[in-house]
């Protein structure tokens, strides 16, 4: 049993948090607040004490979660007067992917904007009535932090709480509306075109990508462009797709001695990530490489797919064979520190040679590339993208292209061993069913395309994986750490699971992925369908914890559980022949057309499914 207060041992205290199996719930079992793990035990506390709940949702891989911990979780004086006031909750956004989407609807509902750490105060009874992302411990009239908006709620919750739950009530009716604001109906036919135009009007011409800075890499909207051109032949839809490869694959998003790529580039040009890495990137990437390769036959591609499932299976695959969920921003107590070099040490370890080829090729210099984020002076390290193409350092060496390959490819492998020796960023270790479908889909999908069985064989066995252990009467359930398995699945673990069954089966031809991906999709409709409007929930009819159960359509930083399930179904019926499959997912996407017209590419892998359901025989 986990308490509170001082005790002995190597760490002044433990809270709530200690016994849980999340690495981001024990990253914080030591501070000095008394955070307590969602669950009936901290709510019927708050109801009880007549407290409101502070809640905190984030996850072990964000770097500005770890530095509103340093800044306010580890203070003591923040931590009395949170003590004193609140009954505090942490949530891990990927354990509970179902509370993050509520309560994020809720930020942005009223605040217009969201992200993590997510910050919330809420009723006993769960209703929020303020929301913020990442505050700092001290603020400023114009812009208070942490401290003074807590004090703040503290006072009017003791004086006068009529005003905060007269907006807890209005956000809860909002959630609602949002949550069943959809009319079901047909899609407009051009509305692939006009996310297509949306797409080129954003599109950054220079740097490939969409929009400006942050930038994100949104596989789906590059699997959507390469559907768009297969279809319609629009030359400008596949070269905005291998523009865009092109830059990340070439940029500091992307880890040039370890591969993989980071989550977002700070910048327009894919040279200042943040650094830490997800599964779901490294699946969604291969995915939209792969499926690049078939269609151009570009070796680049075929090379940085096989690249970043190398770097999966050294660093993210479980011994007993799933994938684990991510790695950290921060090692030594900084971002990045991993992932940079200074001259002296790249200079320290290769021949004169080949220091002056990485020099040219990724534009490294004695005060450092690298600039800090915030005021973007360079802290003189030096972070590895590519400058120059090989063809140009020869020309500029008087070399042949073998000859620099050979060097950078000398010098990239010291980088990787010497690299070895530092302190690695933390590892997340929680096996995910919705992300390890993901990444099942992606390593079946590359095996087939690219002719790589390793990859084939990761995908079996963390299928396997998860039909044997997260499924243990029958029932799917969405995450383990360790041997130990828990959480009820939701739609997304259910239809990720399923696509990637699915790619399986065209992997392999063996008829029992297909059986399974047919009774998983089973399963699904009767748990999560919405009878009345069409589409799914992403909880189940019986999950009791939720204040609102939410039916989401548009993508995020992975497709939605409804694009995945509308996708799944077109596949389904096309592999069986089955109608039923067909109908479902076009009942799917018909149930968000509102949503779909109105922003069509905020939902470009709906659209994706969209494009294979109408190829369906009426």
């Amino acid at each position: 049993m986990s308490k509170s207060g001082n005790n002995e041992g190597p760490y002044p205290r433990t809270n709530h948090l200690v016994n849980e199996r999340s690495l981001y719930l024990r990253q914080h079992a030591h501070n000095p607040i008394d955070w307590h793990p969602w669950s009936a035990e901290a709510f019927q506390k708050a109801e009880r004490e007549d407290r409101p709940v502070l809640l905190s949702i984030g996850y072990s891989a964000c770097h500005w979660c770890h530095v509103m911990a340093r800044e306010s979780f580890e203070d003591e004086y923040v931590a009395s007067l949170l003590n004193r006031s609140f009954v505090c909750v942490k949530v891990d956004r990927e354990e509970r992917p179902d509370i993050d989407s509520i309560y994020m609807a809720a930020c942005q509902l009223m605040t217009g904007g969201g992200g993590w750490p997510l910050t919330l105060v809420i009723t006993p009874d769960r209703r929020p009535f303020f929301a913020a992302t990442y505050l700092p411990k001290g603020g400023s009239p114009d812009s208070p932090g942490l401290v003074d908006i807590m004090t703040q709620v503290d006072s009017h919750w003791k004086l006068d709480r009529k005003p905060l739950m007269q907006t807890a009530d209005q956000v809860l009716g909002a959630l609602r509306r949002f949550a069943e604001r959809r009319e079901s109906r047909p899609i407009q036919e051009n509305v692939s075109d006009q996310a297509y135009r949306r797409l080129a009007d954003s599109f950054d011409d220079v740097n490939g990508g969409f929009e400006l800075a942050p930038k994100f890499p949104s596989p789906h909207r590059l699997l959507f462009l390469l559907r768009y051109h297969r279809s319609t032949g629009e030359r400008q839809a596949l070269d905005m797709t291998t523009a865009t490869l092109s830059r990340m694959r070439e940029g500091g998003l992307y880890d040039q001695v370890g591969f993989g790529f980071h989550r977002y580039s700070t910048d327009a040009r894919w040279h200042l990530p943040h650094f830490e890495k997800m599964l779901y990137d490294q699946a969604m990437q291969v995915l939209a490489y792969t499926e690049a390769y078939h269609i151009a036959q570009d070796e680049r591609w075929k090379r940085t797919a096989l690249e970043v499932l190398a770097y999966v299976e050294r660093e993210m695959t479980s011994p007993l064979g799933g994938f684990y969920s991510a790695e950290s921003a921060d090692s030594e107590g900084e971002e990045g520190r991993f992932y940079v070099w200074t001259w002296k040490e790249l200079d320290s370890m290769l021949s004169p040679e080949d220091m002056k080829i990485m020099v040219d090729a990724f534009g490294i210099t004695k005060d450092g590339n690298f600039r800090e984020e915030a005021t973007r002076r360079r802290t003189g390290a030096n972070l590895l993208h590519l400058v120059r193409s090989v063809s140009e350092l020869a020309k500029d060496h008087g070399m042949s292209d073998e000859q620099v390959s050979a060097s950078l490819s000398r010098s990239l492998s010291r980088a990787f061993d010497a690299r070895e020796s530092r302190q690695h960023p933390d590892k997340d270790d929680k096996v995910l069913t919705d992300w390890n479908g993901l990444m099942i889909a992606a390593s079946a999908r590359a095996a087939r395309v690219l002719g790589y069985p390793r990859a084939l064989d990761s995908a079996r066995k963390a299928a396997n994986l998860i039909s044997r252990r997260l499924m243990p009467d029958g029932r799917l359930r969405h995450r383990m750490v360790g041997t130990e398995v828990a959480i009820d699945g939701f739609l997304d673990d259910h239809a990720c699971f399923a696509w990637g069954l699915m790619e399986l089966f065209a992997a392999t031809g063996e008829r029992g992925y297909l059986a399974r991906a047919e009774s998983l999709v089973d399963v699904m409709s009767r748990r999560f369908w919405d009878e009345r409007s069409g589409g799914f929930y992403q909880t189940a009819e019986e999950a009791e914890d939720v204040l609102v159960r939410m039916k989401e359509s548009y993508d995020g930083a992975t497709p939605s559980g409804n694009s995945v399930a509308a996708f799944v179904l077109a596949g389904l019926a096309r592999l069986t022949d089955k109608k039923e499959y067909a109908e479902r997912g076009v009942r799917t996407v018909q149930a968000f057309a509102e949503d779909v017209e109105s922003n069509p590419a905020a939902h470009a892998f709906m659209l994706c499914a969209y494009h294979d359901l109408k190829a369906w025989p009426e």
